[in-house]
């Protein structure tokens, strides 16, 4: 294929330039930023003195809907008493820690 380019009179150089800038556009391509075009979702604070009510109550999906509704939170976590949990704190995040007898013994935020 080089001999064919010289044949023509194109430099030998010319192939591998040509072959070189073509990579670099389809690698820069792959380094753009994403654009989300959905909308961002507002952030949800958990306020857990909202949902001081479920403690007590019965771990029912019901009740923990419920708190997580009052509470603002934009989820919910369900804990056993003593269970080991990830710690790292999210102001969404509603937890209910429940004891053995499936009663809501707090409800904390993080």
């Amino acid at each position: 294929m080089v001999q064919e380019s010289l044949n023509r009179g194109d430099s030998p150089m010319r192939l591998p330039l040509t072959l070189l800038l073509a990579l670099t556009g389809t690698l820069t391509a792959c380094t753009l930023p994403q654009v989300s075009h959905e909308p961002q979702r507002p952030e949800q604070r958990c306020n857990a003195q909202a949902a001081q009510w479920a403690v007590g109550k019965t771990n029912t999906e019901n009740n923990v809907a419920q708190a997580r509704v009052q509470a603002g939170a934009y989820m919910v976590r369900v804990l056993n008493v003593g269970a080991p949990a990830t710690r790292e704190f999210n102001a969404e995040r509603l937890n209910l820690e429940v004891d053995a007898t499936g009663r809501i013994v707090s409800a904390t935020c993080g």
